[in-house]
Parts: structure tokens; sequence; C-alpha cells
């Protein structure tokens, strides 16, 4: 099997990595096309799955339609020299347009049912979808397939992922005290134009009321205020899920580290504008809390409600009644891409 992988995110890294190790145990050669884009590269390094730039992530709708054609140009240079059997991708739009050229099979997992304007330029072209049964976006008929689960089970799932204290306490957490772990995004993607997120008044404000109860933690996607600087996660980017997973609480304006929050058994807040059909999954299983964007006050509320030892046992017993009747989406995945190889 010859498969052409499109990254265009640090979740996609995680996403596809336990599907790809087991594909290139099965002989499957495997070609990655990145993107700069936050730690995904980084990441990529780390897991020491070799990768090709195609682009540099854009920002604003100008950016971000030049960068598409850069990574459309780039992709189909990449498929045309390595000849792929499949090309496959989390969300996809390089792979279904030069997929939609080539003749190439392409191949999307996606999730967020909120990202109209990607699914649009996706869609008509991609030769196969696969979506979390939750996902409440249109589909193309006939070419869906839904998945059990959401998509975080491909690399969180308890066969797949375990927490390890001491890379956690080698990157930064504290275990002589309370730990906590916040997010702030960019804003910057396709499904994030004309969106915001908290300020740097109310990020302040949250850090300083954890600060007084603990050791705060931030991974942020945008520059931040001298004086949260010190606050700024600096560990391995490898590492990073290994000191969540020894937090307290976590809060940010991420659904997808929400998600991969409750599921290393945190207590986890998402507040943000977009609430897509898996995060309203996990919330009604009581494996997360989600907002949307109250201000800074209703904030602060679910803060001293979640971030107690009673909150982490509940969280702990819904992730392990949800992932029971559910199965590790690795090999899922792995399987669903060889078929599509296979023709």
């Amino acid at each position: 099997m010859r498969i052409l992988v499109d990254i265009v995110h640090p979740a996609d890294v995680l996403f596809f990595r336990h599907p790809l190790e087991r594909l290139m145990a099965q002989g499957a050669q495997i070609r990655i096309a990145s993107r700069e884009k936050d730690v995904a590269c980084s990441l990529l390094d780390d897991f020491g799955l070799p990768h090709e730039v195609a682009s540099r992530a854009g920002s604003g709708t100008f950016g971000l339609a030049r960068e598409l054609l850069v990574r459309d140009a780039k992709v189909l240079r990449m498929a045309r020299r390595f000849r792929p059997d499949v090309m496959v991708g989390f969300g996809g739009v390089a792979i279904a347009h030069v997929g939609k050229l080539t003749g190439i099979p392409s191949v999307s997992f996606y999730a967020a049912d909120t990202a109209s304007l990607q699914t649009r330029l996706t869609w008509p072209f991609i030769t196969r979808l696969y979506v979390p049964e939750p996902y409440a976006g249109p589909v193309p008929e006939g070419r869906t397939t839904r998945f059990p689960g959401v998509k975080e089970l491909s690399y969180f799932h308890p066969k797949n992922f375990r927490a390890d204290p001491e890379i956690a306490r080698r990157n930064g957490w504290d275990d002589t005290r309370d730990n906590f772990f916040l997010r702030t995004v960019g804003w910057g993607a396709n499904h994030d134009l004309g969106k915001s997120g908290w300020s740097d008044e109310d990020l302040a404000a949250l850090v300083e009321a954890l600060s007084q109860r603990g050791r705060v933690h931030i991974s942020s996607e945008r520059a931040l205020p001298a004086q949260l600087e010190p606050y700024l996660y600096r560990g391995e980017r490898s590492a990073l899920h290994h000191v969540v997973a020894q937090c307290r609480l976590y809060v940010g304006e991420s659904a997808t580290m929400a998600h991969e929050a409750a599921f290393l058994g945190v207590p986890a807040i998402y507040d943000g504008a977009d609430h897509p059909g898996t995060t309203r999954e996990l919330a009604a299983h009581g494996l997360l809390t989600a907002l949307r964007q109250p201000g800074i006050g209703p904030l602060m509320a679910a803060v001293s409600e979640m971030a107690s030892e009673e909150k982490r046992i509940e969280v702990g017993l819904a992730r392990d009644a949800y992932i029971a009747d559910r199965p590790n989406l690795a090999g899922y995945i792995a399987d669903a891409i060889a078929s599509a190889a296979k023709g």
C-alpha cells in the first residue's frame, strides 16, 4: 500500500499516529504532507514520522485562500511523484481537490460539523467521508460512513495512551500542589473566521484566580501579554498530554483539548461559540462542561464547581462508561484506510 497523508493541525498528528504505525507494520509506504501550524511539525518529528511541509498556515480570508492554492499545488506534485493508492486526511480539502484531478481515491475523517466553509470546499470532491455518529452537519449522500465514538478515541483510548507522571514532572508538572491547564486559540482557521474568544483581561483574571490555588500552565496559539508569559507551557510538545493528565482542571477555548482532557480523566470546561455534535455528546455523557462564552463571572463559577476531587472521580467514571461501549478507533481507522487503498 502507498498512502499519502494530509496533516494540517496538531490534532491530526495524534489522530493518525497509531493507525499509521499499524499500517507501516503491515508494510505500507507512507508519505506525509505536513503544515506549519502551531506544533504540528514538531509533533511529527517527535513521533518519528517523516514529513514534507506543503504549506504554512495562513490567516484571514486572503491568507487562507492563498494557502489553499499553495497547498493544493504542493500536494498535487507530491501525489504525482509518489503515486499513492489512496490519500487520507482529517478534513482533507487538498486531497479532495487533488483526488478529483488525478483520479486517486481520497478519504477524509472529520468531526467539526460547524465548519461550513471547509466542508463546502471538500464534500463535493471527496471519495469517502467518515464522521462520528453524533456529527450533525450535512454530509455527501452515499459516500459517508459514521463511526462509533469520537475522534479522540484514536489516540486517548487506554490501549493507546498511558499518562506517565515522571514525564509530566520533567515537563513542568508540580506534584506538590494542584495544577491547572488553560488553552487559548488564535482564531485564524477557516472555521474561526468572524469569531473571537477571551480578552487578555479575562485570561489574566482567570490566571490570577487559579494561580492562588496552584500551578497554572497555558498553551496558546496567540501572543500573550508579558505578564502571562511566565505561565506558558515550555515542556516538550509530545509530553503535553502527560502534564494535562495530572491536572486538577482544564479550561480552554479549544473543544479538541477539552475532549482530550476528558478522556484523560481530567474535569474539563470548554468555553466557545461553536458546540459541535461531538462536544454536545460528551457533555451529555458527563465527560465535560460546555459553555457558550458567558463571560468571566459565569466562567469562574464553573471553574469553582469543576475543580474538585469529586468532579475528577465523576469524570473518570463517565469516561470509563463511555469507552466501555466504543472501540479503539486506531484499528478502525487503519482498516478503513487499507480498504480504500486496496480498492
